[in-house]
């Protein structure tokens, strides 16, 4: 018997609500055919926040966030003026330590993509990196930003990539730029070898970040799970993404020790707002990969068979896939496959 789960649904701004809707479609249809008990508790977060609140995160959110199991997250737009709050996700990240960003990257049937075998992971440090957010400006037209690495989120992103390795391919590649950053990727990459010999069944590569750019457009099939600082992940998963035929089809997966937010790779896309057009297939992953991190492995497994054999199927592929099928037209396939499997 599964247990009752408590779930942050946060809706985000631009195409959010449409993709998050669409998962939220699959996953009643999920509850109808399965024993599993879901209670979607709906927060706001997102730039729309900001003239209401003053803030893109709001107390309450943060306060509902705290209270469940994990977060159903759609894309939010991020401020770009001087003196705006940071992103959203990067502050519930770094509030709940959710260190490994982790970005599963496949071929699917009747997807065109790159190569047919493509199957990997990109781990991405979550918490520090280019990402801290510390900025100065030393003069006028003069700037800082400052590359935050350490040994302990190192540590910690590497266990995460170490323990999918073994249980995948047991291929582990760490990615840096050691040639020039030589300080910070130093403590990055010392951590990333010190865990070596606690999973003697990993083999273990490396390379430089922009080498892997061209490997993964050269020989994507040759890798597994992919560890790196979190600038460069970023970079490299929507590479790999697209490699393997669009965004519209990557989820990602925010986890740290006690919680976990789930998200699609892509933006908010707001010149796409209310059109119903875009694809809500990475969403809808998303939401296979926290019932995953939930432990509901089974019903995890009915979403993606569900994916796969609609992929498969052709008959609603959206406009990124080469299709005409609208963002309600395929949430309602995946909805109708999930029921039969």
């Amino acid at each position: 018997m599964s247990r009752a789960y408590n779930i942050a649904v946060l809706k985000g701004d631009g195409i959010g609500p449409e993709v998050i809707d669409s998962t939220i479609k699959v996953f009643e249809a999920l509850l109808e055919s399965t024993d599993l008990k879901i209670n979607f508790k709906f927060g706001e977060a997102g730039f729309y926040c900001i003239e209401k609140y003053g803030t893109n995160l709001p107390e309450e959110t943060i306060s509902l966030l705290k209270q469940t199991d994990a977060c159903l997250k759609g894309p939010m737009t991020t401020p770009q003026t001087a003196g705006a709050p940071i992103s959203a996700a990067v502050q519930i990240r770094k509030m709940f330590d959710l260190y490994a960003n982790v970005r599963p990257c496949r071929s699917y049937p009747n997807v065109e993509a790159l190569k047919p075998n493509i199957d990997l992971i990109v781990v991405r440090e979550n918490t520090e990196g280019m990402y801290s957010g510390i900025e100065y400006e030393l003069s006028p037209g003069v700037g800082v930003a400052l590359r935050i690495i350490t040994r302990e989120a190192s540590l910690k992103v590497a266990e995460h990539a170490y323990k999918l390795a073994s249980k995948r391919k047991k291929h582990l590649t760490y990615v840096h730029k050691g040639n020039i950053l030589r300080l910070t990727a130093k403590i990055f990459i010392d951590a990333v070898k010190s865990l070596a010999p606690k999973y003697p069944e990993v083999k273990v590569d490396e390379t430089h970040i922009d080498a892997m750019t061209m490997h993964l457009i050269k020989k994507p099939e040759s890798y597994d799970v992919i560890v790196t600082t979190n600038l460069f992940g970023d970079v490299i998963s929507d590479e790999a993404a697209q490699v393997t035929g669009s965004l519209g089809l990557a989820a990602g997966a925010n986890i740290g020790k006690n919680y976990g937010m789930f998200e699609p790779v892509h933006g908010s896309a707001p010149k796409y707002t209310g059109q119903n057009i875009v694809n809500p297939t990475a969403t809808i992953l998303a939401g296979a990969m926290m019932l995953n991190y939930l432990g509901e492995k089974k019903t995890a497994s009915k979403i993606e068979k569900a994916v796969i054999q609609v992929l498969k199927e052709g008959k609603a592929k959206t406009r990124d896939l080469g299709g005409a099928a609208s963002t309600s037209e395929m949430s309602e396939e995946v909805a109708a496959k999930v029921r039969t499997f």
